[in-house]
């Protein structure tokens, strides 16, 4: 028998409408009010600055580690504005632009990096999960809420962020075919921004593009300019459009790079050059975006002073609350603590309610060893 060919059920396709020289395809530009457009870039900048001060905050011992976004602020900001609060977005690490669109307090965000349990929680109507730091594995979540949504009839999507890093884990392969199968009201939103911590996008795969591997599993995928809020705000406005009226997923593949640290515990100067980095810096998203905004009349020179006054004013909330309950660390993981974890529970409230442990200073006593079998390690790619 002769061989024949098998067509793709969908095309893959690369969207850009504002190149990093500033050229506008008028013809694809989204029709966004100057409202939404003065709203999209001041989330940016807020994003930009945070990420800045958040650095410094690290640095000077504030915080722990967390990992920076700058360089994809557009991929965060033109997918997350097209969803409603009813929707669900379901961000891994790296979506600090995301999550302060859909409400965290930057106080909060601050109160996770710096340890604290109740920088975890979403508010009691905030349909988001927490950051997620064990790669892709907020993907199944993702989906399976989706799953719920459709089971239910609801009027609501999901939007999930994973790096180019997470592709190569088998949880991305299983929601997406999860996805496909069951044509849940699901967005995959993949911030390829080039490096899996020190692993380069071309030996993740062999693949072309990441958007292709939709395919295989029946639904369309798209590769945008991860760096024009205006190709990455009309290909999410399509998708959830398409997720919303039950026409099934849609795998977006944002081209970004990220300019900064993987996270403060990186040195990218090991594996890359600073050939590279200046070769994306020549393609800032923000930098992009406030051109186009400047030819409209659109752009407020204030933006910067007013972002920076909130970050300093959320700063004092987060270093005026109250220390944190040391025995939450016991909650939420055992319905019934273990006998050994239960010892150190009693023997951690005992110290708690010792007058001399109270006076003692923080680094009065070393940290202890890890038990047997315990792990101490942390799985941050992308």
């Amino acid at each position: 028998m002769p061989r024949t060919q098998i067509e793709p059920q969908f095309p893959t396709e690369r969207l850009s409408i504002l190149d990093s020289d500033g050229k506008l395809d008028t013809k694809l530009e989204p029709k966004l009010s100057p409202d939404d457009l003065k709203r999209l870039y001041r989330a940016m900048v807020l994003g930009r600055r945070l990420d800045e001060r958040m650095l410094k905050l690290q640095r000077q011992g504030r915080i722990g580690t967390f990992a920076p976004i700058k360089g994809q602020e557009a991929s965060q900001m033109g997918s997350v504005f097209t969803l409603t609060p009813a929707d669900w977005m379901v961000p891994s690490f790296r979506e600090t632009a995301s999550m302060l669109w859909r409400g965290w307090p930057i106080e909060k965000i601050l109160a996770f990096f710096a340890g604290r349990l109740e920088g975890s929680r979403p508010g009691p109507e905030q349909r988001d999960l927490p950051a997620t730091i064990p790669v892709a594995t907020q993907l199944p979540h993702a989906v399976g809420i989706a799953y719920g949504i459709q089971y239910r009839g609801e009027d609501a999507v999901v939007m999930v962020y994973f790096g180019d890093g997470a592709t190569s884990e088998g949880d991305f392969h299983e929601a997406c075919n999860f996805a496909g199968v069951w044509h849940v009201p699901v967005v995959f939103v993949c911030q390829n921004n080039q490096w899996a911590i020190s692993v380069p996008f071309k030996k993740q795969t062999n693949s072309r593009t990441i958007a292709q591997k939709a395919l295989a599993y029946g639904f369309p995928g798209i590769q945008v300019d991860g760096n024009d809020v205006l190709a990455v705000y009309a290909a999410s406005r399509q998708a959830v459009d398409k997720a919303r009226a039950r026409e099934g997923p849609t795998l977006i593949e944002c081209v970004t790079y990220r300019l900064g640290v993987h996270t403060t515990a990186d040195d990218p100067t090991k594996y890359r050059t600073d050939e590279e980095v200046k070769a994306w810096e020549q393609k800032d998203p923000l930098t992009r975006f406030r051109a186009y905004l400047e030819k409209k009349k659109l752009l407020d020179p204030s933006v910067e002073e007013q972002v920076d006054e909130e970050i300093a004013r959320a700063v004092e909330r987060f270093e005026a609350m109250p220390p944190a309950d040391l025995l939450g660390m016991f909650d939420h993981a055992y319905a019934e603590l273990p006998p050994e974890v239960a010892a150190q529970h009693t023997e951690l409230a005992a110290r708690l309610e010792s007058p001399a442990e109270r006076a003692a200073p923080a680094s009065a006593e070393p940290a202890s060893p890890p038990m047997r079998g315990q792990r101490r390690t942390s799985r941050w790619t992308s």
